[in-house]
């Protein structure tokens, strides 16, 4: 349980390192949106999904959502959730949304679907494409997922290796991003090629600039260039980093992805999701929680997911 309740507070972390209490954004609210969604339905229901997606909005708009997504919610409401996929389809003259907004929520799913890796990455897709139907958008959103559930499935304390994990994620795109290849895209193949760039930078350890991770891998709000960049901050940050001064490794993620600078709230809440799967609640500070709007309400999200998941599985919560 304590991986679940993690996996869903480390969402929260968008600009709490300072006191006092900070609201959580659009980040943690469309997390929450999924979690609850799961677990009325016991699966993932596109239709149910928008319908929450613009009620949070709408009822709390003032959590720094995109005026892109804004506009696809609005979109929804108007046509009565007849096609929970066609407003985000539409976005951008056709081609859809790029960003990582699908990603930064998909957290929820990667614990739902623990016991299912094919269910992990269909899921994955379908609850990123109500927002986000540009395949950068919806394979970042699955990328992020993979990430989350390949932590969940790893001992903090027998350590990691950080080259087979970054390999893992390469093969499993691969298969994902072969269904791209006959699109005639200048790359078809976007996402290994993101990954290889974060595997030669941790192969080169300590002795890369920041200026060339941002470089090498981005630090705006395409998914592109913001999940694997927040999967590097969490394998860099396994090791100490210069500057960032804490012997905790949670901590570290997210000091170090806030450091690189661009959209560092929704980096560091992806990293912070990674690391949060990977390392367990315990390894989230009270301090640190103290600062979180709507703490043990995420809590009680992840707790529920727990035993829901552990009762489809037949597994003692």
């Amino acid at each position: 349980m304590a991986l679940a309740e993690s996996i869903l507070l480390a969402s929260k972390f968008r600009g709490c390192l300072v006191a006092p209490v900070k609201p959580y954004t659009d980040d943690t609210a469309m997390t929450k949106c999924i979690a609850e969604s799961l677990l009325e339905h016991k699966k993932l229901d596109a239709s149910d999904l928008a319908k929450r997606f613009v009620k949070e909005y709408f009822s709390d708009p003032r959590r720094g959502y995109g005026a892109n997504v804004v506009d696809v919610f609005r979109k929804l409401r108007t046509q009565k959730f007849v096609d929970p996929f066609g407003p985000a389809r539409e976005q951008f003259e056709g081609s859809g949304s790029y960003g990582n907004g699908a990603a930064m929520r998909v957290s929820p799913v990667a614990l739902f679907c623990h016991d299912s890796y094919d269910e992990l990455v269909s899921m994955a897709r379908v609850s990123a494409e109500v927002t986000h139907a540009n395949h950068l958008g919806f394979n970042g959103a699955v990328l992020q997922a993979i990430a989350v559930h390949q932590s969940l499935h790893l001992n903090a304390k027998e350590g990691l290796d950080v080259t087979s994990f970054v390999l893992d994620l390469i093969t499993k795109m691969a298969a994902i991003e072969k269904d791209d290849e006959g699109l005639g895209l200048e790359d078809p193949t976007p996402y290994q090629t993101q990954l290889k760039h974060v595997k030669e930078l941790l192969d080169r350890g300590d002795g890369v600039e920041d200026a060339e991770v941002v470089r090498q891998l981005g630090n705006n709000v395409a998914a592109l260039f913001s999940v694997p960049t927040a999967i590097y901050c969490f394998l860099r940050a396994q090791e100490d980093i210069e500057g960032i001064k804490t012997d905790n490794p949670f901590r570290r993620t997210l000091q170090y992805a806030i450091s690189l600078g661009g959209d560092t709230d929704t980096i560091a809440s992806m990293a912070g999701a990674i690391a949060g799967a990977y390392y367990g609640h315990g390894a989230i500070s009270e301090a640190l929680q103290r600062h979180c709007e709507l703490l043990s309400e995420v809590v009680k999200y992840a707790e529920d997911l727990y035993v829901l998941v552990a009762a489809q599985s037949n597994v003692p919560p």
